[in-house]
């Protein structure tokens, strides 16, 4: 038999076939464009997007659908969908936190903006605690969940199982077998190194366990790039802690390879404990479709009487929150502003507030590791930082370990700490929380703790960019590039 025929029938189909594979590749790609233009919150996003899914679509397509969808679909907000279910059923709850709202606050912050980003008012009658690095925040959380008599929620963005990871599980399974009633919700790509016998061994001791599932809903189905950054722990709605660190080994420094974490979180005691405890439900809401319902303590007044504003933000936000937050911040520094942050690439809008703060003459300080746990951020944050130094903007790299605190110090009154880096991921692709407190004694310790970290800290010069190697000024600015996704 003549195999010539054959021969050329095979190529004839294998030609056919790519020729249709590519025109389906250009055809996605079109409808990913115009998916692109509608939804990318930033007009250099949606036009990079457009060039390389027209361009590349082979490539493109797979992962814009995986990583470049900026707008998380169907989470429902019980503080602004006020026609939804979850809405209804909290409102109640939160009504009883109305007396304490604050109407007039002597601070430089601009009360009535925050309070409309968080979609909540701020609310007096708190006490908080300012609780530095891993050893003194989980002996203060581990007692709080030790001492809960009615219920638990607890939330994570990572978790492990290991010496730290396990004695929260013991905790949490004590606590349900004593008939507290214990929600846990963690972050499946956070937490993916997480075994399933963990996540058994709660479900067996009567642990309500969820994890955030990111990707439910048509609109999420492909995306991996979601994630809840929250940590958060209440107990009875009395008590509650939020910040910077996860839970596993390596945030109490017991991790050789990183060495000293130098980290910060907060304990919350008071009205304000049941904002905390409202973006809880809104999650556990969105991952089970379970509206919680609790026999909430009513709300009383505590210790210091500190007011306290709860801010969460995330992708389902109509606006991009977080980064309007920091901007705010920025904007009304009128002698000092300092943040800390371990991930440190912001967008052109905080950076213009950042330059601009300095140039009007607020002391403007930046606290970053020396070297951080992705190499592309050390590279990328060279792109930028030579112009923001000319400004006067002091930028300090800490060197005495691995910074991870997430904390803003405005003036001498007003007090950050919470989950939010500054980086494009926070500001407009993870769910986040900001806890600010308003007290200037709290001011006082938060700066005294600045005031150490800068005493472990090299000062940054101009000369330390411009004097770079040209390849490291190429791979910095490549590395820039990948800021969106950093």
């Amino acid at each position: 038999m003549n195999a010539a025929p054959w021969h050329r029938w095979a190529q004839f189909v294998k030609r056919h076939w790519i020729a249709t594979s590519l025109a389906t590749a250009h055809l996605l790609g079109i409808a990913s464009s115009i998916d692109a233009l509608m939804d990318t919150r930033t007009a250099p996003g949606a036009v990079a997007w457009i060039v390389s899914l027209n361009t590349f679509p082979v490539v493109a397509v797979p992962t814009y659908w995986v990583f470049g969808r900026s707008r998380f679909q169907g989470y429902v907000i019980g503080r602004r969908d006020t026609d939804s279910q979850l809405h209804h059923a909290l409102g109640q709850k939160m009504a009883l936190v109305e007396p304490y709202a604050v109407q007039n606050l002597s601070s430089h912050l601009d009360m009535g903006a925050m309070q409309r980003l968080a979609k909540l008012p701020t609310l007096g009658g708190n006490d908080v605690e300012l609780l530095a690095n891993g050893e003194a925040t989980f002996h203060s959380i581990f007692e709080g969940i030790r001492s809960a008599q009615h219920y638990l929620l607890v939330q994570y963005y990572i978790v492990r199982d290991d010496t730290l990871g396990r004695e929260l599980s013991r905790l949490l399974q004590e606590r349900a077998r004593a008939g507290v009633r214990v929600h846990f919700l963690y972050d499946e790509v956070g937490s993916y190194q997480l075994p399933a016998s963990y996540l058994q061994a709660l479900r067996e001791a009567g642990v309500y366990v969820r994890s955030f599932h990111s990707t439910r809903g048509s609109g999420n189905r492909f995306q991996l790039n979601f994630r809840n950054h929250r940590k958060i722990v209440i107990a009875d709605g009395v008590s509650g802690w939020t910040g910077g660190l996860n839970v596993g080994d390596e945030y109490l420094s017991r991790d050789p390879r990183i060495g000293t974490w130098r980290d910060t979180h907060l304990k919350l005691i008071g009205p304000a404990v049941y904002a905390l405890q409202l973006s809880f439900l809104e999650d556990w809401y969105w991952a089970s479709g379970d509206i919680l319902s609790f026999d909430w303590a009513p709300p009383q007044a505590h210790g210091r009487n500190l007011p306290v504003l709860v801010l969460p933000s995330g992708p389902a936000d109509r606006f991009e929150t977080a980064s309007l937050m920091v901007q705010l911040a920025l904007s009304n520094a009128q002698d000092r502003i300092w943040i800390a942050s371990p991930y440190f690439v912001p967008d052109e809008g905080v950076q213009a507030g950042l330059k601009l703060a300095a140039l009007r003459g607020v002391d403007v300080r930046i606290l970053i590791p020396e070297a951080p746990d992705n190499p592309l951020l050390y590279f990328a944050a060279y792109a930028f930082l030579g112009p923001m130094l000319e400004a006067g903007v002091k930028v300090y790299r800490y060197h005495d370990g691995f910074l991870h605190c997430k904390t803003i110090l405005v003036d001498d009154k007003a007090s950050a700490i919470g989950t939010v880096n500054l980086d494009n991921r926070s500001f407009r692709l993870n769910f986040e929380i900001t806890t600010w407190v308003y007290d200037q004694a709290f001011a006082q310790e938060l700066e005294a703790k600045y005031h150490h970290d800068f005493e472990h800290s090299h000062l940054m010069t101009v000369s330390d960019v411009v004097d770079r190697p040209w390849w490291f000024r190429l791979a910095s600015r490549a590395a820039y590039l990948l800021a969106p996704v950093l």
